[in-house]
């Protein structure tokens, strides 16, 4: 009886051994940059993840939501953005978009109002601070747009007067009509006293997902977007989402 291995065998042997090598030598280099970085760099003793880029001997080298880039030793470190001219792709952007979503279904929304336009079928989130100009423009563009539930987030981050403004709107008696009135007509808030705890609760929530500026926009799909976007650019990122 014949002891030859089928070719076909011998192949997928072969394949296994390399595949089992290169993901040895990938592991190595990991705990490599992680020594050296540790060792030497005061600011990465707390590295949450190392993995390969598609650029040859280049590792993305990963602290919460900031993304940086070293050799296979960790004798270089870069920050920046890491291209991908052929394919015309950011690739640090697209990391930093997937690694900073929020999951919609997380959202607390006891601790937000909503304005509904059209049948409110497409959903958005907004953490604003009633003294944001870029706010105010956002909303002036979002007044253009139909068929979709805006939950808002008060997020007072520009100072004590923002708490202020926010505490008297969330205890409006209409609170999207006392919000509109402001941010687009630049009619006074009121004054009013009720329970406002959802304004820190804001607060803290977006301390903890790291949500620094106003706006910031969260779509149904967990897409976060910092920062005001025109008219049409929240039209097509809702009509993705609903695809």
């Amino acid at each position: 009886m014949s002891t030859r291995r089928p070719f076909a065998t011998l192949l997928t042997g072969a394949a296994l051994a390399a595949s089992a090598f290169l993901g040895s030598a990938q592991a190595q280099d990991t705990v490599a940059i992680r020594k050296a970085l540790s060792e030497r760099v005061p600011q990465m003793q707390q590295i949450d993840e190392i993995s390969k880029t598609p650029m040859p001997g280049l590792f993305e080298v990963r602290i919460g939501t900031d993304i940086f880039y070293s050799d296979a030793k960790g004798d270089f470190l870069l920050q920046g953005e890491l291209l991908d001219t052929r394919a015309k792709r950011n690739l640090t952007n697209e990391r930093v978009t997937k690694l900073s979503a929020i999951d919609f279904a997380s959202l607390p929304t006891q601790d937000a109002f909503t304005i509904v336009r059209g049948n409110g079928k497409r959903q958005l989130a907004v953490f604003a601070d009633p003294n944001c100009g870029y706010c105010r423009r956002f909303e002036k563009d979002l007044k253009g747009i139909d068929d979709v539930t805006v939950h808002v987030y008060l997020y007072p981050i520009l100072g004590p007067d923002s708490t202020e403004k926010s505490k008297n709107l969330w205890c409006a008696k209409d609170k999207g009509r006392a919000w509109q009135d402001w941010m687009i007509d630049s009619k006074p808030i009121a004054s009013a006293k009720c329970d406002t705890g959802a304004v820190e609760r804001n607060v803290a929530f977006g301390r903890k997902y790291k949500i620094t500026g106003t706006p910031t926009l969260v779509f149904a799909d967990g897409t976060r977007i910092p920062g005001a976007i025109a008219a049409a650019d929240i039209e097509k990122q809702l009509a993705t989402v609903s695809r």
